[in-house]
């Protein structure tokens, strides 16, 4: 349709709609671009700037009310792709816990919670954010930094940032302060003009932003964030495209990012997506409820834990593989007895999660459920064991646990079993133990798949000596990028794919950069380890495990929630569809099928 001005002429404008058709894949390349609505006069109200910079840049702009209903939000932005949060009047200093300056403008605390509620429900969904002016502002509050309330009196020497000129035109100029960050790479220039116009400003950037530019007088006038996509400007680049193309750029960036998320979500929605490992039921004491987002022992009570179905749900992630984590203890009788109860009071939780919620959650014993389970919209638990300190001495024990639905069994923790040697602590056995070797030989009968992560080098040979199926390392990653015990060198990550099998990253911190403590590494840290064992062993022998719940967490990837950032990655690094679907899962599928398909019980 033609945006110019015609006549009225209603048969000629039927026309014009119902000859219309979208070229096939539009769909996707104008991402729904949602925009936050200023309110005034009991009216929910935009400038048009805003939706002809975001219509302009390629997406489709859509408008969203001023409510705070959090369940009419969540529709809302479940169908977005990506939230453009508008400029607008003052924000309430409660929401820092502060008392009011006298200088305060006036505020809408209405406002203030609609824009910080779809902030939040954007942030939890994994959708790219752009922020304008207030936007900026009220992004770095959620997120943990402050404001000043008012510059003029709160801080020395700040240049006059009024509304007494027209807004496009650029009323002084701005130095961007970080070379390698997206608005650098944008705006291409290490001194632009802008057109602020405000009295509250970003004071301290919120823990892990950037601050990307200020202006002359220090004020801050732009921040993003490294490894989420987020960026946020102080000015009003909507009112400026016509004067600088490169402001339009901003709002071509944004869409680019939510045309990228758009395609994460569809990818999601076709192919499988699978976590080889979580320790969610250890992260609590007694029963859990999978449906709530309370968590445990590692984490604080009443925070939320790194693997739930709202999560799952929100994440678009179908299944995860839940073990039952036994911390390896003494080699007694007793110790084993305990040990082996515990694993199958743990595996006992995991499964009521089917019973709890049997419209959202199925338990998968084989490839085909997990398929399955997809097709049904459901997600998926696959039940699994760490630490085969869990048989104790009793090979018996693998078939009750193959009865319960035990995909895969990690032969040890931290510290030698009876079983094998740890890649930790002081080895026994030179590798595998005589009972190790039956084993591994009882576990390719009943078609349990031997997971080698946490296992000495000496085990993970002694491992591809003697199964005659493919083994997977559940949660390592590569230790020339890392130099940790835990994670696997060259070699065996070659001799593992040359038996056909897959090595899953794990997204702990420690494991993926040197000395890394949790939350010192990051999303970029994980693709790295993946690009890294896709170059030295190729496509088919890559997966991803977690490790949620059991001290797995990224900047950038934190929960079941924000693992499809991971697929917006690897998109961005060049993975196709075929390949990320073998990331995904199909490479560990191919191996629990052969491994299921050649036990001989």
């Amino acid at each position: 349709m033609s945006d110019t001005f015609r006549l009225p002429d209603m048969e000629a404008l039927h026309r014009e709609i119902d000859d219309f058709t979208l070229p096939e894949g539009d769909l996707r390349t104008l991402p729904r671009i949602g925009i936050s609505a200023n309110r005034k006069d009991e009216t929910s109200r935009i400038a048009e700037a805003y939706v002809e910079a975001a219509l302009r840049a390629g997406g489709a702009p859509v408008l969203i009310p001023v409510i705070n209903d959090i369940r009419a939000l969540s529709v809302i932005v479940d169908r977005l792709d990506g939230l453009l949060i508008s400029g607008g009047g003052d924000m309430n200093p409660l929401y820092m816990k502060e008392e009011p300056t006298p200088s305060l403008g006036d505020v809408d605390t209405l406002r203030d919670e609609y824009d910080l509620i779809l902030l939040r429900l954007a942030f939890n969904r994994g959708l790219p954010i752009f922020g304008i002016c207030r936007g900026h502002q009220l992004i770095n509050v959620a997120f943990g930094g402050s404001l000043y309330q008012d510059i003029y009196s709160q801080h020395a020497n700040a240049l006059k940032h009024s509304r007494s000129m027209s807004r496009e035109q650029p009323s002084h100029s701005v130095e961007l302060t970080a070379a390698g960050s997206r608005l650098y790479s944008i705006m291409k220039s290490e001194r632009i003009y802008v057109n602020s116009f405000h009295h509250q400003a970003v004071k301290e950037p919120a823990p892990g932003f950037i601050r990307t530019a200020q202006s002359p007088d220090g004020l801050n006038e732009a921040t993003e964030h490294p490894e989420y996509p987020i960026l946020s400007v102080q000015w009003h680049p909507e009112t400026m495209t016509a004067v600088d193309s490169r402001m339009l750029d901003l709002f071509r960036h944004h869409v680019d990012e939510a045309a990228r998320f758009a395609k994460a979500k569809e990818l999601h929605a076709r192919i499988l997506t699978l976590d080889t490992h979580t320790d969610t039921p250890m992260a609590y004491a007694g029963a859990f409820d999978l449906g709530k987002k309370t968590g445990g022992a590692f984490n604080p009570p009443f925070t939320e834990a790194k693997v739930s179905l709202p999560l799952m749900e929100q994440g678009r992630l179908d299944a995860v593989f839940m073990v039952a984590y036994i911390p390896q203890g003494e080699l007694t009788d007793a110790a084993r007895r305990d040990a082996y109860d515990y694993a199958l009071d743990r595996l006992a939780q995991a499964l009521r999660q089917a019973e709890l919620y049997p419209s959202r959650v199925g338990i998968a014993r084989t490839p085909e459920d997990i398929l399955r389970l997809k097709r049904e919209g459901k997600k998926a638990i696959v039940p699994g064991v760490e630490n085969g300190y869990a048989i104790g001495k009793d090979i018996s024990r693998l078939s009750a646990l193959k009865q319960s639905g035990v995909c895969y069994m990690t032969l040890c923790h931290n510290g030698y079993n009876d079983i094998c040697d740890s890649s930790s602590g002081t080895p026994e056995w030179n590798g595998l133990s005589p009972f190790g070797k039956e084993v591994v030989r009882e576990m390719n009968r009943l078609g349990i798949m031997i997971d080698v992560s946490h296992a000495a080098e000496s085990s993970f040979y002694d491992v591809l000596h003697e199964s005659r199926t493919p083994v997977i390392a559940s949660h390592s990653s590569a230790r020339a990028l890392c130099d940790h015990p835990r994670n696997l060198a060259d070699r065996q990550i070659c001799e593992l794919a040359a038996k056909g099998g897959v090595v899953n990253i794990c997204l702990y911190a420690g494991f993926l950069k040197q000395g890394a403590q949790m939350g010192e590494a990051s999303l970029s840290d994980a693709v790295r380890h993946i690009n890294y064992i896709v170059n030295l062993a190729g496509i088919d022998h890559i997966g991803i495990g977690s490790d949620f719940d059991g001290g797995g967490e990224l900047e950038g990837c934190r929960a079941s929630n924000e693992l499809i950032h991971l697929t917006t990655r690897l998109l961005d690094e060049g993975y196709s569809e075929a390949d990320i679907r073998k990331i995904w899962g199909e490479n560990l599928l191919r191996v629990m099928a052969a491994v299921q398909t050649s036990a001989s019980i």
